[in-house]
């Protein structure tokens, strides 16, 4: 039997010709982090430099779990010019907080550490805490995730979701939500406990449907690598529903990279390949799609 073949991290592409910020990143927090099927991950100063490289000048970096909020903001502290943070406790690992420890719905095992013996009570507490940092520019990802979450912890995500939305609320600023195969109760629950004014469905999966749902309450739509699937028509579609001044661009990196790179590990820099497909589901110029791109970030989590 073969090496299996190490995937490699993208070459750098071309600049684009007008700075878009990427507004939901995962960026490396803890030295000596090595994802082992993606090789030696490129350092954080070489990820951040690349953006820089491809007009991609300014990153919101998503802390989600307790372990990484502080690292977040100590990461943007050292680099203020071009990171800024947003907080939350993850839906999964919300309901891992609260106790509930069954096997996801595909049959794997929650991965349990030491800190997840912290209440759900306290986990959201710490997240106040650090939303109140002034380089922290939005709650989550928080939200609902039925495809790697059982059935019993489903009700502590739901516990968990509405209280970050509240503290977006409070702090007034912006939401980022995580819906995975949830879409129904997503809305659900943000028209019963009433969503932030700046609500950003992350990674954006739904249909056009779910798309005009969004239109009609001026929510926003994040899109990743997978608008660039062939296989995601959906998604295409749903880009054509909604309002240009609601669409927004991410990486959700080291994850989704688009194409051309499917399959290989993915950083900020390469979402510039992103900006260009939307540019062109819009039929419109690049750099005219990166301003429109860019307006409705800063929109969304002001200015840096």
């Amino acid at each position: 039997m073969g090496k299996k073949k190490r995937r490699m991290w993208p070459e750098v592409p071309e600049a684009l010709p007008y700075p878009v910020p990427d507004n939901h990143t995962h960026l490396p927090l803890h030295p000596g982090e090595i994802p082992s099927p993606e090789g030696v991950r490129p350092s954080l100063q070489q990820q951040l430099q690349w953006a820089r490289e491809v007009n991609i000048p300014k990153v919101i970096t998503s802390a989600c779990e307790v372990m990484d909020l502080n690292p977040a903001l100590e990461l943007a502290e050292a680099h203020p010019d071009q990171v800024r943070v947003s907080v939350a406790i993850h839906p999964n690992e919300a309901a891992l907080h609260a106790g509930f420890t069954e096997k996801s719905p595909d049959g794997l095992e929650p991965k349990l550490e030491e800190y997840h013996s912290m209440s759900l009570d306290s986990a959201i507490g710490a997240v106040c805490d650090a939303a109140a940092h002034p380089l922290c520019v939005a709650i989550g990802e928080t939200g609902l995730d039925y495809f790697r979450t059982a059935e019993p912890g489903r009700e502590a995500q739901k516990q968990a979701f509405a209280a970050h939305c509240e503290i977006a609320k409070a702090l007034d600023k912006p939401m980022q939500i995580h819906d995975r195969d949830a879409h129904a109760d997503t809305i659900s629950l943000l028209k019963t406990v009433g969503a932030p004014e700046r609500t950003v469905f992350h990674c954006y999966s739904g249909d056009s449907e779910m798309a005009q749902i969004l239109k009609e309450n001026g929510w926003y739509a994040s899109f990743a690598g997978p608008i660039t699937y062939k296989a995601n028509q959906g998604l295409r579609d749903a880009l054509a529903v909604l309002p240009r001044e609601l669409v927004l661009v991410e990486t959700d990196a080291p994850y989704l990279t688009p194409e051309p790179h499917r399959g290989s590990p993915n950083g900020s820099y390469v979402m510039a390949h992103t900006v260009r497909f939307i540019a062109q589901q819009w039929e419109m110029p690049l750099e005219d799609a990166c301003r429109q791109l860019a307006e409705n970030t800063y929109r969304v989590y002001g200015k840096w």
